[in-house]
């Protein structure tokens, strides 16, 4: 085989479009320093913070080392400008008037900004990229267990935290 043909490039098409919610559960709590570092870089620095980002390898890659501290899956469309709308924020601006037209266009943008594959830095213009969330209603299963015996790791249905939550 010739090992020059071989494309280094890891373009999968069916990771374009596609938007990874995650929301820090625990504390900061006998955590270790590289851990804490990567929350940091995803902007959740307190628990109930949710960020959005672009379904990719390096948020995957980071998303391993912080497993035991966040809940994470794939939003879809509909959660995601509910969650813009009710609890996105611009400096003390708050885009929580619903019925505006102001906020649902700034919702439709900045969504469509993570799909094409911006991270939340480069649509600070838009938007804060941390969405300050309430504790779920009913509660976490156990924030010591990964999902679905608790409410660690990846979500098949992140959603329903998330709207939990709002």
């Amino acid at each position: 085989k010739d090992i020059s043909k071989i494309s280094h490039n890891k373009t999968n098409d069916d990771k374009s479009g596609k938007v990874l919610a995650i929301v820090r559960v625990r504390g900061i709590r006998n955590m270790k320093p590289k851990i804490k570092y990567t929350l940091e870089l995803l902007n959740l620095n307190r628990p109930n913070h949710c960020v959005l980002y672009p379904y990719d390898d390096k948020i995957l890659g980071m998303l391993k080392i912080v497993k035991d501290y966040v809940a994470y899956g794939l939003i879809d469309d509909a959660t995601a400008e509910k969650l813009i709308q009710k609890r996105g924020e611009l400096g003390s601006k708050k885009y929580r008037f619903e019925k505006s037209e102001v906020s649902k266009r700034t919702a439709q943008e900045y969504l469509l900004g993570l799909k094409t594959g911006k991270g939340p830095s480069k649509l600070k213009h838009l938007m804060d990229p941390v969405f300050r969330l309430r504790p779920p209603k009913h509660g976490y299963k156990n924030i010591k267990k990964h999902y679905p015996l608790g409410a660690l790791g990846r979500w098949d249905n992140i959603n329903s935290l998330i709207v939990r939550m709002i």
